[in-house]
C-alpha cells in the first residue's frame, strides 16, 4: 500500500526577495488571472536539503567540480602530486565513468550537474592513488581511454545519501546513477494578488569629510510580501524502496523533511531583509493512492481582512479542504491535523488540532508507518 505525506503551509514573509529572476526580481506567477509573487521548488528545496542533511550528519553536494576537488586534493600537501599529473587523475575521473565517460566544459569541470556524496572525494582520491602508476604512464597521451577502473569510479558516482534518495537525482551519462525521488515540492505563491515594489537605497561612505555630501553609491533594487502557500509531498513507499527498505531510516528522513519543510526558508538577501517568519499554520495528510494539493483554494485570490491576508488565507484553506473532503467523502485519508497561530481559531476541515508543530509531525509520520508505529514510541 502506498501512503502519501501531505504538507501544506500558510506562512506571511515581510519585505524580502527570497528568490529572483534573471533581472534580479522577485520571481512571479498569475493564477487566478492575477499576478503573484512565486518562490521556485528549487529554491526552498535547497534550504531543506541543507538542513536534513546537518541533522542527518550526511552531507551531499550538487556540483560540476568534482574533477577540480580531485585534482586539488591530490596536489595539496597531504599527497603533493605534481599539477599536471593532479590535473590529469581529476580529467580520469570523469574520463572512466559511464559507457563514453561524463563530458567535461572546461578543465575540472563536468558538462553535466553531479550530486554526491562529499564522501566521495575522499574516496576518488583513494582510487587515483592505488593507480598512480598507471595515470604517470599515461600522462601526456592523446587519447589515454580509461586508465582509472570505470567499476569502481561508477559505484562512488552512483552512492546515495538520505538526501538524494528523498529528493532524487538525474544523471543520463551514468545508467543506474538516476534515483526517481520521494519527495515532491510545489512552487511557493502568494494567496492573494501581489506585485514586487521597488526599493531605492544609498551608501554613504564613512571616510568622507564633513564638506562632503551626497552618496557614494545609489541604486534600486526590488522586494516583495506577502502571504505564501506551500505544498510538498512524500511517497512513503518510495522512500522506503530507496533506503534499501529500512523503514526505521525512512521514519527519521521523513521526520526531518517535514520539520525543516515548516522550519526553512531560502537565504537570499538575508542580510538586507532578515524576513525569519514561521509558518501561522500547518496541515499534515496522509493518504493512500494519491497526493492532493490544496493550491486551488487561492485560484481566487485573497482578499484582505482588517488589513490583513494571513486569516482570510487560513479561512479559505480550512474552507477549500472541507469541501474536498466533502467531494472524496474522506476516502483514502488515514490522518489529517493542523497547527495553527491562534489555537482557538475555528478551522473546520483540517482536522485534529495540535499545539505545536512538533506533536503535529510526531503524529503525521506514526500515521505515514503504521506498521512500526508502536515499536517507534
Amino acid at each position: 500500500m502506498t501512503l502519501y505525506l501531505d504538507l501544506s503551509v500558510l506562512q506571511s514573509v515581510p519585505a524580502a526577495n527570497l528568490n529572483r529572476d534573471d533581472l534580479g526580481s522577485p520571481k512571479q506567477v498569475r493564477y487566478g488571472s492575477t499576478p503573484r509573487i512565486r518562490v521556485s521548488s528549487q529554491s526552498w528545496k535547497r534550504a531543506i536539503r541543507h538542513g536534513v542533511e546537518e541533522d542527518l550528519g550526511e552531507k551531499a553536494a550538487r556540483t560540476r567540480l568534482v574533477p577540480a576537488q580531485v585534482s586539488k586534493a591530490l596536489a595539496g600537501s597531504s599527497h603533493n602530486w605534481p599539477g599536471e599529473l593532479a590535473e590529469f587523475a581529476g580529467q580520469q575521473v570523469a574520463a572512466s565513468a559511464g559507457k563514453k565517460g561524463i563530458g567535461t566544459e572546461k578543465e575540472g569541470h563536468t558538462s553535466a550537474l553531479l550530486f554526491v556524496p562529499e564522501a566521495a572525494i575522499t574516496e576518488l582520491v583513494t582510487v587515483c592513488t592505488e593507480h598512480r602508476d598507471a595515470l604517470e604512464q599515461n600522462l601526456g597521451k592523446k587519447s589515454p581511454g580509461k586508465v582509472l577502473p570505470p567499476e569502481r569510479i561508477e559505484a562512488i558516482l552512483k552512492r546515495r545519501t538520505a538526501s538524494i534518495s528523498l529528493l532524487g537525482r538525474m544523471l543520463a551519462e551514468l545508467p543506474g546513477a538516476n534515483v526517481d525521488g520521494a519527495a515532491q515540492v510545489a512552487h511557493a505563491f502568494t494567496t492573494h494578488t501581489a506585485e514586487p515594489q521597488r526599493d531605492y537605497f544609498t551608501a554613504v561612505d564613512d571616510w568622507h569629510g564633513q564638506a562632503d555630501t551626497g552618496s557614494a553609491h545609489l541604486d534600486t533594487a526590488e522586494f516583495s510580501a506577502g502571504v505564501f502557500y506551500r505544498y510538498a509531498t512524500v511517497n512513503v513507499a518510495d522512500l522506503v524502496t530507496n533506503l534499501d527498505g529500512d523503514a526505521d531510516a525512512a521514519r527519521t528522513v521523513l521526520t526531518s523533511f517535514a520539520e525543516h519543510f515548516l522550519y526553512s526558508l531560502p537565504q537570499a538577501k538575508r542580510t538586507s531583509s532578515a524576513p525569519h517568519t514561521l509558518p501561522d499554520l500547518a496541515y499534515l495528510a496522509v493518504r493512500k493512492h494519491r497526493p492532493i494539493s490544496l493550491a486551488a483554494a487561492f485560484e481566487t485570490p485573497v482578499t484582505a481582512h482588517n488589513g490583513g491576508f494571513s486569516q482570510p488565507s487560513r479561512t479559505a484553506l480550512a474552507k477549500y479542504t472541507e469541501n474536498i473532503n466533502r467531494l472524496t467523502g474522506n476516502r483514502g485519508r488515514d490522518f489529517h491535523g493542523h497547527a495553527a497561530i491562534n489555537p482557538d481559531e475555528q478551522l473546520a476541515g483540517l482536522g485534529e488540532s495540535h499545539t505545536s508543530y512538533d506533536t503535529l509531525i510526531s503524529t503525521a509520520v506514526d500515521a505515514a508507518f503504521p506498521a512500526t508505529s508502536g515499536d517507534a514510541g
